[in-house]
């Protein structure tokens, strides 16, 4: 058995956009509720209910992100990384109960449409759009490598779409004066919402499931080591994600003759570099291993 720790990966510390993140969305959440209610405008409190959604969804993204940091220790022999794959099914679900809520408030405005007040829906989602663009621009560099802070990347962007939405439906309101268009533009907040949250939730799923990462082939990582010349053959593949940003593989491996770390260590080297499988452990099998492990299946 061969498992070296040479390829696990250092995290970068978002704390300080989690903390700065959460203060802005919180106190905008606050004025926002307050001029919804004073404005009469379902759009508005639409929007402050899916910030305060989104606050939530920073808050467990920022605490699984830190529960990610323990190292292992007692029964949980891979700590809490898995933590931050929860997190992001939790968000998701979130996000799907904001929707019926926003819907529900909506649909009551469009039977009996009431006076809205366009300037200040204007001028409040207006600030909205502003601190939504700060704190998504805090994310913007990990979202590639971390689903954890993808999600709070594309919380806040959405947050800003829907923000300028909100904008664009106080000045038609100012123009037309029909009040339909107030929960209307709700509905769009609506498919914003359900458009950037579904793949969220499909791909934190098939992560909670141990599902192959999808950037990850798993046909190309089997073809990669078999087109090594020392190994023979391979079986017991499993590749999955240990957390948002880590992926672990397990493996047998039918070697021709004996093999020092030599080996391994490129191995390993070669999957975390074209991958981005950085915990890997091996077996190493000769034909009397490879014969007793097929009995034990």
């Amino acid at each position: 058995m061969a498992h070296l720790h040479g390829g696990h990966t250092h995290q970068v510390n978002y704390n300080k956009a989690f903390a700065i993140g959460i203060v802005l969305n919180i106190s905008f959440v606050t004025i926002e509720v307050f001029y919804g209610i004073l404005a009469n405008s379902s759009a508005l409190l639409a929007d402050a209910g899916h910030n305060a959604g989104d606050v939530l969804s920073l808050i467990f993204a920022w605490t699984a992100a830190r529960l990610a940091t323990i190292k292992p220790k007692g029964k949980y022999t891979y700590g809490l990384r898995k933590t931050t794959i929860l997190v992001s099914v939790l968000n998701a679900l979130l996000l799907f109960a904001a929707v019926i809520a926003i819907a529900w408030d909506a649909i009551g405005k469009f039977k009996n449409p009431e006076p809205a007040a366009g300037t200040q829906i204007m001028i409040v989602a207006g600030i909205g759009v502003i601190i939504n663009i700060i704190t998504a621009l805090m994310f913007m560099k990990g979202r590639k490598d971390d689903l954890n802070i993808k999600g709070a990347f594309l919380h806040m962007f959405a947050d800003a779409a829907v923000s300028l939405g909100v904008v664009i439906a106080g000045l038609l309101i100012n123009l037309t004066g029909k009040f339909w268009i107030d929960p209307g533009m709700s509905f769009i907040i609506i498919v914003v919402i359900l458009w950037g949250t579904w793949r969220l939730f499909t791909d934190s799923v098939n992560l909670a499931l141990d599902a192959v990462p999808k950037h990850i082939n798993i046909e190309d990582v089997r073809n990669f080591m078999l087109s090594q010349k020392e190994v023979e053959n391979i079986h017991d593949l499993h590749i999955w994600a240990m957390s948002t940003t880590q992926v672990a593989l397990t493996v047998h491996l039918k070697m021709s003759g004996k093999q020092d770390n030599r080996f391994i260590i490129y191995l390993q080297e070669q999957l975390r570099h074209k991958f981005k499988i950085n915990h890997t452990t091996f077996q190493i099998e000769n034909a009397e291993t490879e014969e007793n492990c097929s009995l034990n299946h």
